[in-house]
């Protein structure tokens, strides 16, 4: 199956009509060999710049909002005013360097399991996902 033919396919599933601007989307989103990070503007930035598109901020957010609702991307909310997305939909845990604002992912060999001994009634752990937060060591900061 060509990349056309994929992209098609996801945005189908996803309930998206496959439109020009929509293919151009998951160019950007689903071409790269790795995985990578992004925020709707960073993802808007991409296309305008790699893919020579320019397509509005309603239809990226609204694009990426239906891949994330079907499980083709993962959000990962920093505070209540910044989400980035990840590409890379499996379980795994983040830094987040609040100098340069950067999402890196944090390798299962890089952190021991996590353990949690509290229980809710009647409900089971779906995931754990553990965001690390990493700033400048430096004395002088206030």
């Amino acid at each position: 199956m060509n990349n056309l033919n994929i992209y098609t396919k996801k945005l189908r599933e996803s309930g998206l009509r496959p439109t020009r601007q929509r293919i151009k989307i998951c160019e950007a989103l689903f071409s790269p060999e790795k995985t990578f990070h992004f925020t709707i503007n960073d993802l808007s930035k991409i296309i305008e710049e790699k893919l020579s598109g320019k397509i509005s901020l309603a239809t990226v957010y609204n694009t990426v909002y239906a891949f994330k609702k079907k499980g083709y991307l993962k959000e990962i909310s920093i505070n209540s005013e910044k989400s980035y997305f990840d590409t890379n939909t499996t379980d795994h845990q983040h830094f987040f360097d609040e100098d340069s604002s950067e999402l890196i992912d944090c390798g299962d060999d890089e952190i021991d399991s996590v353990n949690i001994k509290k229980n809710i009634t009647g409900k089971k752990i779906k995931s754990i996902e553990v965001l690390i937060r990493v700033a400048s060591d430096n004395q002088n900061q206030k």
